[in-house]
């Protein structure tokens, strides 16, 4: 029986434990898990490139034109976007961006010294743009066009209208409040920045930061990479810097992390983190004449749900697809659907694919995972207690069914190679389940 359940004791788990550990835990929802670098990687190469390209004197006087409509299509064609999309922190992220950068220029593009109203402005963006950027990120998608959609753009449209009013009517106690130095005036020297304004946008960083870190999202990279130019925006003010071209840029990150987003869901199975069908599909377009297909299924998959629950199955899905994630050989492994998987060898016979798929295969069922259990948290407490009661213990076995490129039997093309594959996996369960045929 493939799916082997163990009643284990507290003291027989903490002497073996589980060699996957928590398999929900170890494979989130998310996808793809990538490195930290690799996810920062775009918004932040973007906006070194506006750093390089937006400060005076750079771009030819030819090109201003260009330079001067770069914002109206960001913004414009970003909003479109995230409302078609239904990213509506993204569309609110848009437009506090352009509302800062349309006060910042109506002002005169900055803060001078002589202009108090100017000054009063720059303060007032300089400290509400970083605490929008953080808030929106932590929004829930409500729509646009709904109560909750409504009220936050009346909250965008509120705090317009209170810097407004607080200008008109005591433009010198709000210039006061908002420059109020909270340290030694040390810190000014640096920037032009008001303390209010360096210890929001702090907040804000280290805020992101962590939500970066943790969801390893491109929408929550997105918004540090957008904080990040709007502080190269109102930072390089005092050096003459047009402050609207700098925002778009961080909009432009938020656009960015929606077409990577989109791309992900569109490309990657949500559940397991691997490359869903569509992605297999275009890799099988790619392929030469040399490459191998392998098709695996999880074996008495159905058993397994009906006894323990869909969730426990998820969990079972997570565990072999981490498993197949790490094949070695040039294996590439994808969600093909339901309780089954394909193992693409771009560049391997189906001898040469043979042994990677059976060191998967022994790893898979020489593991176990320990179920959750009703009341475990979701998350790892701080500091962690042993198991009360029995703890259950499921191993899973594969089947795999390997084909290649063979004129003789017909396998001319990928999707007939990848039929080929299908029907050995059934010959491998039809031979009594947890082996390879070929």
């Amino acid at each position: 029986m493939s799916v082997a359940l163990k009643s284990l004791r507290r003291q027989k788990a903490s002497r073996a434990p589980s060699r996957d550990g928590d398999v929900g835990e170890v494979f989130p929802r998310m996808a793809p898990v990538r490195s930290l670098t690799t996810l920062c990687l775009p918004g932040g190469l973007l906006v070194l490139v506006g750093l390089l390209l937006f400060r005076p004197g750079v771009l030819p006087d030819v090109l201003q034109p260009y330079v001067q409509a770069y914002p109206y299509a960001v913004f414009g064609v970003g909003v479109v976007m995230a409302w078609y999309f239904n990213r509506t922190r993204i569309v609110f992220a848009l437009l506090i961006l352009a509302v800062a950068g349309l006060a910042l220029y109506r002002v005169g593009g900055g803060y001078a010294e002589a202009d108090p109203v100017s000054r009063v402005v720059f303060a007032a963006v300089a400290v509400l743009l970083p605490l929008n950027l953080a808030a929106f990120a932590v929004l829930k998608e409500r729509g646009l066009f709904t109560a909750r959609g409504v009220s936050r753009v009346v909250a965008i449209a509120a705090q317009v209208v209170a810097v407004d009013l607080t200008i008109r009517l005591d433009w010198s106690a709000a210039h006061e409040w908002l420059t109020y130095a909270l340290t030694d005036e040390w810190l000014k020297a640096w920037t032009s920045l008001p303390q209010a304004s360096q210890a929001a946008f702090g907040i804000a960083a280290a805020f992101l930061t962590a939500r970066c870190i943790l969801w390893r999202d491109p929408i929550e990279t997105g918004f540090l990479w957008a904080l990040m130019s709007a502080f190269a925006a109102l930072q390089g003010m005092r050096w003459g810097w047009a402050p609207p071209s700098f925002l778009a840029t961080g909009g432009l990150a938020l656009v960015w992390a929606l077409v990577e987003t989109t791309y992900r869901m569109a490309y990657y199975d949500e559940l397991t983190g691997l490359p869903g069908r569509r992605a297999l599909n275009e890799a099988l377009l790619r392929v030469g004449s040399r490459y191998a297909v392998a098709m695996v299924d999880v074996d008495h998959f159905k058993r397994l749900n009906d006894v323990f629950g869909h969730e426990v199955g998820d969990q079972a899905l997570r565990m072999v697809a981490g498993r197949l994630s790490r094949i070695t050989g040039g294996g590439k492994p994808f969600r093909y659907g339901g309780e089954e998987f394909v193992v693409l060898f771009a560049r391997a016979t189906a001898a040469e694919a043979v042994p990677h798929l059976e060191a998967a295969r022994r790893a898979i069922a020489d593991s176990s995972f320990i179920l959750r259990g009703p009341r475990r948290p979701r998350k790892k407490p701080a500091a962690s207690k042993p198991p009360g009661g029995p703890q259950v213990a499921v191993s899973l076995t594969i089947s795999i069914g390997l084909a290649e490129p063979d004129q003789r039997k017909g396998n001319a093309n990928p999707q007939q190679v990848l039929r080929a594959a299908d029907k050995a996996l059934y010959r491998a369960k039809g031979a009594g389940r947890n082996r390879l045929m070929v």
